[in-house]
């Protein structure tokens, strides 16, 4: 069971009060307070080889920052990692200053590294379609596979939305199924009738994988637990495999994909941002990236001054 006191116990006093504060106050994910812990214990480690701690923080300087960031740049971690890192300080220096164990900020004037614009990748139609109905299998695992797939793909979840289903949290019959998201925000997302009638089609077998009676997860895996992340990648592995795609299918393309065909089809950019619980809108707005690169395909094979398609006898475009 998860403990945040089992998660910081080794962590200078100052960290543990700030972890409890996200944890009782800010109300913060599991996942976010394990994330918190391993960036602040990795800083507490550098610290410590500079005769520093947290358990002092009024002692850490801006260098001791800038020491840490090129650490970090020396191991060649994404960029993204490193803001991810930086932003854990901020949050935990800014509470000492605001709670005044520290006078000074060490975290201003530090900025984050320049990041590349890295665009969602995602299937088209016909693979997302491809990599569905390859996934013909009549064994229990298949049916809970498929129903997982269906439902990652037609209700747009994370991962980590999907892992944590339980029984109660879908109805067929309705075709709603309830959303535990970042921040533990609850929300509705429709299920679509491919992704209902592959739900119902395993949970009338889903006793065949062996849960206990006290197990409420909707997925489980093959000796009856819930299922993990890395099943879950291992699942999609394997179907991708079968589909003839090439491509590293993992679950945060499909929700890609699912937001991206939401978008050529026409829904807005608020209904999509409700759909994937965007807190922000500029966080949807990157795909609108993949549905440009559709439209200028478009525009490229249909528009007669493209300049992509070829003149015929009489120097016209061809139709």
């Amino acid at each position: 069971m998860f403990s945040i006191v089992d998660i910081s116990k080794d962590l200078p006093e100052s960290v543990q009060v700030f972890m409890t504060y996200l944890d009782v106050e800010k109300r913060s994910s599991n996942a976010t307070l394990r994330s918190y812990a391993k960036d602040l214990t990795q800083f507490e480690e550098f610290l410590e080889s500079r005769k520093r701690s947290l358990a002092s923080p009024e002692k850490v300087s801006p260098d001791h920052v800038r020491g840490f960031l090129a650490k970090l740049h020396a191991q060649r971690l994404a960029k993204s990692t490193m803001s991810r890192k930086l932003s854990s300080l901020r949050s935990f220096f800014k509470y000492m200053t605001r709670h005044r164990f520290i006078k000074n900020d060490p975290m201003v004037g530090i900025r984050n590294p320049k990041q590349e614009i890295r665009h969602p990748r995602s299937l088209n139609v016909d693979q997302a379609v491809n990599l569905l109905d390859a996934q013909v299998g009549g064994e229990p695992a298949d049916k809970r596979d498929l129903a997982l797939a269906e439902m990652l793909y037609g209700s747009g979840l994370r991962v980590s939305e999907a892992i944590t289903l339980d029984l109660f949290d879908v109805d067929t019959s309705s075709g709603v199924v309830r959303v535990s998201g970042k921040g533990n925000k609850e929300r509705l997302s429709p299920l679509s009738d491919a992704a209902g009638k592959a739900v119902n089609d395993y949970l009338a077998v889903r006793d065949e994988l062996g849960p206990s009676l006290e197990e409420q997860a909707l997925f489980v895996g093959n000796r009856g637990a819930r299922i993990n992340r890395r099943q879950v990648n291992r699942i999609l592995a394997r179907m991708a495999e079968s589909a003839g795609l090439h491509e590293g299918v993992h679950p945060h393309m499909l929700r890609h994909s699912f937001a991206s065909h939401m978008l050529q089809s026409g829904a807005d950019m608020r209904s999509v941002q409700e759909l994937l619980g965007h807190e922000h809108l500029s966080t949807t707005q990157r795909y609108t990236h993949l549905n440009l690169q559709q439209i200028m395909n478009v525009y490229d094979k249909a528009h007669p001054l493209a300049g992509n398609q070829s003149p015929d006898s009489d120097g016209e475009k061809k139709e």
